[in-house]
């Protein structure tokens, strides 16, 4: 059954209205990582893996929701002091109260909601599932007056303040603005963004996720940050972002030589991401796909947020003539992003599986994805 008619059909066995269908999408970042804190640039882009919702008013000020993926039911009021127990529904409950804290309205409400954005393969379904919302929300509470962008600062700020994750904005701004055939180069520190084009005829992005998470007993991302900014301050600027190579090597004596490979990843990233901004406009992804390799690199050696696992399929991806692999996230396990020829797909997949089974004792998931549409309203 497709994903609309399985929660058109729950919804019509639970609840009496006719309801409107939504949908938001989950997320790839092509380039730019660990740049955000930076002051840098992404390159995210929306994919065909979405949480979808039929959502209708109910007339009451009780918010009912029905999430058929985890099958369970919950009900919460509008105040805040009507916080959900349960987790999965704090999301729904952390937009409700952002629209309302900045002026908006939100009454009650009857949901079900389901997706096939894979959970835990760093493909951010929860800012999926706050983007779905906050679109809807606005679409029928608010006759669409809330700005795109700031329905994307509603899922951010829902997660620092609902669900304890101080995360950026890269991931629910993807899964606002997404658009079909276009990444978007954010500036992290401006906000400004810019669409490019992202269609190749003869490539796919495929997703290895190697299943794998590696907990380590310190925060190694605070860490990083942490890096980052010594070296910004020693520098005398606000963000490794105005920040060159030369700079750098310039105070490469009072510095850590861990502080200094932290900052090098860093300014080379900015660089990267700007390389892939002019290549993507020339159509000339052989050079997309050298960056991303240049990256993997950057973030196993110098930034030294990769893993053994991650480290094999990037290998792997080397050995079957992939045109560009990288570790995708924030590190220590998760997805590789593959940019692959169309004649090197079943190859490549099949390759991978294998050699990866063989090493460490299970299969990695492997997903195609497209870059698309994000928020939207389906019918």
């Amino acid at each position: 059954m497709e994903l609309k008619e399985q929660i058109l059909k729950e919804f019509n066995s639970r609840f009496n209205e006719k309801p409107s269908v939504y949908a938001s999408a989950g997320r790839i970042n092509l380039i730019g990582e660990h740049t955000d804190y930076n002051g840098g640039f992404v390159f995210p882009g929306a994919i065909d893996k979405v949480i979808m919702a039929a959502i209708a008013p109910n007339g009451t000020d009780k918010v009912r929701v029905f999430s058929i993926d985890i099958d369970e039911y919950a009900e919460f009021g509008l105040e805040e002091s009507d916080a959900p127990s349960q987790s999965w529904a704090r999301y729904i409950f952390g937009v409700c109260r952002e629209i309302i804290k900045r002026g908006g309205t939100v009454k009650g409400f009857d949901a079900v909601f389901a997706g096939n954005v894979p959970l835990g393969a760093g493909l951010s379904s929860s800012a999926a599932l706050e983007s779905c919302f906050a679109f809807a929300l606005n679409d029928l509470f608010n006759g669409n007056s809330i700005e795109k962008f700031e329905l994307a600062r509603i899922g951010q700020s829902t997660e620092h303040n609902y669900c304890g994750v101080n995360c950026g904005i890269m991931d629910q701004f993807a899964s606002v603005m997404g658009k079909e055939g276009k990444l978007m180069r954010l500036d992290c520190r401006s906000m400004e963004y810019e669409y490019y084009p992202f269609a190749p005829e003869d490539y796919e992005l495929v997703l290895v996720d190697s299943r794998v998470k590696h907990e380590l007993a310190d925060s190694p991302y605070n860490k990083r940050r942490e890096s980052c900014e010594r070296v910004a301050k020693r520098l005398g600027i606000e963000t490794l972002r105005d920040a060159t190579q030369a700079m750098l090597d310039g105070i490469r004596d009072e510095i850590s030589a861990e502080d200094y490979s932290r900052a090098k990843f860093v300014i080379e990233e900015k660089d990267r991401v700007l390389a892939v901004s002019d290549a993507l406009n020339a159509g000339d992804y052989e050079t997309v796909g050298r960056k991303m390799y240049e990256t993997h690199e950057g973030l196993s050696k110098d930034y030294e947020v990769s893993c053994e696992e991650l480290d094999y399929l990037n290998e792997i991806a080397k050995e079957c003539g992939v045109t560009g692999s990288r570790i995708m996230g924030g590190g220590f396990g998760g997805c590789t992003i593959n940019l692959v020829r169309k004649d090197l797909v079943a190859d490549f997949v099949e390759t991978a599986k294998k050699r990866f089974k063989e090493k460490y004792g299970h299969e990695p998931k492997v997903y195609e994805v497209v870059i698309s549409d994000g928020a939207r309203k389906v019918e």
